[in-house]
């Protein structure tokens, strides 16, 4: 209770709130206004198991709605992927920039914008032809000057949300691209357990038999005790670290038992926390929205077994009476290969190991230096193994159970996005946490 009222009498904290709230207002009403030039011809998106369901997800049915928020922030995340993974020894300009501190930081954030209005346009015009295509859009000008307008506005739309994220960070509460994504998932949650209802129980209780409601009413609450228990376990993922035991010398007093003060390292588990999943995501849609560009309305049978190999919610039919898993397999080496390398852009070993011994500390029973890089090193990988096939777990449980028959696909739990939703919300709270200890401190200062 001394938290809450600490929330509402804090200043600071109120402003960011309502800022970030104002904000996905905004984005909410930007996603029900469609692209002029666009009508929506019909619902497709009942089929939750299409590669384009998941960007619908996570753009809170802007996708859906063909909205001039479509794209959402897809674009963005893909590039800021490629910027990374190139500035790792592939590209020299880029790489020097990540060893200039701050500087550096700004101009690789410049190359990641002008990347994304590239990669938006792209994906505007492969998701323009699929849904037309496949009759869910219909165009009120189908020459290039038609298709080009409508991609304008998709790309001014990401470059809009980008913005407004850049804002949220600055601003507002948590980090702002997150949040977004956080906003588009959190608004379909309602939605998804109305359905839940309507299936397991709305046609039962209309029967008025006994035996019928009392299974509908089982079946609801274990679907919603699955979802409390991989918003648990993500809890527990998200909040678990490995405390490494670290001392300080005193170099300024003698260097007796007393002159030794004590600490930990805290190491997160899941020190990636949700990019894993969102990077991974946008890798796995990114082969429906290629093919969709060459194909030209006449995608041939090689192009749709790609397109069910990189769909993690399917089985890919390799023979008439033969399917295999392949595309949640590839979902599950995406995420567990970005939580290492996400954990090794939030946690240098060699950065540690060199401002550990600047400043005289040391891990407790590990030599300063190489022997502390390697054995951080040594812990990072072991527990982001943990961490990595944690995440994959709840991401794949909901899919498993759809592919076999135990939940319909329209009511899969949608672990990942359970755990991006979890994620952010906690950080959201840490951040929270840190403002209000901070005004505690002041006001113990004065």
């Amino acid at each position: 209770m001394k938290k809450v009222a600490a929330f509402f009498h804090n200043k600071e904290v109120l402003n960011r709130v309502l800022f970030t709230l104002a904000i996905f207002l905004v984005f909410r009403i930007g996603s029900a206004i469609t692209v002029p030039g666009v009508t929506v011809k019909e619902d497709i998106w009942s089929d939750t198991t299409s590669n384009f369901s998941l960007l619908n997800m996570m753009g809170g049915g802007a996708l859906q709605n063909f909205s001039i928020l479509a794209l959402g922030v897809s674009p963005y995340i893909t590039s800021q992927i490629i910027v990374q993974l190139l500035s790792m020894d592939v590209l020299p300009s880029l790489t020097s920039m990540t060893k200039e501190g701050e500087t550096g930081r700004k101009k690789l954030d410049v190359v990641t914008r002008m990347l994304s209005v590239v990669l938006a346009a792209v994906q505007a015009y492969g998701i323009i032809v699929s849904l037309s295509n496949s009759d869910g859009i219909s165009l009120a000008d189908t020459s290039a000057w038609g298709y080009a307008k409508i991609i304008i506005f998709m790309v001014a739309g990401t470059m809009m949300l980008n913005w407004m994220g850049d804002q949220v960070t600055d601003k507002g509460i948590g980090n702002g691209i997150s949040m977004l994504i956080f906003a588009g998932i959190v608004s379909s949650l309602p939605s998804q357990i109305t359905t839940a209802f309507t299936t397991y129980l709305g046609d039962k209780v209309n029967t008025g038999d006994a035996t019928l409601i009392l299974e509908g009413s089982v079946q609801i609450a274990v679907y919603l005790l699955a979802f409390i228990l991989i918003v648990v376990f993500v809890t527990f993922i998200e909040k678990s670290v490995r405390k490494l035991p670290v001392s300080h010398s005193n170099t300024s007093q003698s260097t007796d038992s007393n002159s030794i003060q004590s600490s930990f390292l805290p190491i997160k588990v899941n020190a990636s926390s949700v990019m894993p999943v969102i990077f991974a995501s946008s890798i796995m849609v990114a082969p429906s929205i290629v093919i969709s560009l060459f194909s030209g309305g006449d995608t041939p049978a090689w192009a749709k077994t790609l397109e069910d190999v990189f769909n993690y919610q399917k089985m890919t039919q390799m023979t008439d009476s033969f399917s295999f898993p392949w595309g949640p397999i590839i979902y599950a080496v995406l995420i567990i290969a970005f939580s290492y390398f996400y954990s090794q852009l939030q946690i240098n070993p060699e950065r540690i190991a060199e401002n550990f011994q600047s400043s005289g500390t040391y891990i407790t029973g590990i030599k300063p230096g190489t022997e502390t890089e390697r054995y951080i090193s040594r812990i990072l990988s072991r527990i982001t193994f943990i961490g990595s096939l944690s995440l994959t777990i709840i991401a794949l449980i909901p899919v498993i159970l759809s592919l076999t028959g135990a939940v319909p696909s329209s009511l899969s739990l949608g672990g990942t996005g359970l755990i991006i939703v979890v994620g952010v919300a906690l950080e959201i709270n840490n951040q929270i946490s840190g403002i209000l200890a901070g005004h505690g401190y002041a006001e113990s200062e004065m």
